[in-house]
């Protein structure tokens, strides 16, 4: 007895150093001021990193650019947990796009495309159901981190509701999101079709 009892206090123990060894997820809820403006996510860098896209365009004409901009899309963890487990991105999402140029020559690169500067631009997809006609804001972010909610009458919010894959979010251009989207059977029935099209 006074051996399995032993055990028993050696097996809890290791159970519970592993459980506190897994750090939590913590919620990365939207911070809005008194004047109902979002709270620039400072460590947005420091989220989960979903994909990166290089001279991205919507538009039919395209200019070339000799050194086009990355487009990196970045989301607080604990919404990217949510997703995975679900398929759909829980409220409180925050989604942050920034916009960066790109060099080909520098260092001892002969080949491609590296990001390169400081942000040129970066907006921030916020989802609250409460706050938020349609349950997602977008939010411009100057060059002080000030942000301010883009007018619901901006082609993003028509042009996100018409082609994004889930949940107005572009989880197409995602390519470690896309097939938990699609086993879980979330995709938009608007994302499907023009999938079925191509």
């Amino acid at each position: 007895m006074r051996g399995l009892g032993g055990a028993a206090l050696i097996t809890a123990v290791l159970v519970f150093a592993a459980a506190s060894s897994a750090a939590p997820v913590e919620r990365v809820a939207a911070q809005f001021d008194a004047k109902g403006n979002l709270v620039f996510p400072a460590d947005y860098r420091h989220w989960t990193y979903l994909s990166s896209g290089l001279g991205m365009s919507y538009n039919a004409v395209a200019n070339a650019k000799a050194n086009p901009s990355f487009d990196s899309v970045f989301v607080d963890p604990a919404s990217e947990l949510a997703f995975r487990n679900t398929g759909h991105w829980p409220e409180g999402t925050v989604m942050v796009l920034e916009i960066r140029g790109s060099n080909s020559k520098g260092s001892i690169n002969l080949h491609g495309s590296y990001q390169a500067g400081a942000p040129l631009a970066l907006e921030i997809h916020v989802r609250d159901s409460q706050r938020f006609k349609d349950g997602w804001g977008f939010f411009a972010v100057d060059a002080k981190q000030a942000t301010s909610l883009i007018p619901y009458g901006a082609t993003c919010y028509s042009c996100h509701q018409q082609h994004a894959a889930v949940d107005t979010t572009f989880v197409q251009f995602y390519p470690t999101l896309l097939p938990i989207a699609t086993a879980k059977g979330t995709l938009s029935a608007a994302y499907s079709a023009e999938a079925a099209k191509r």
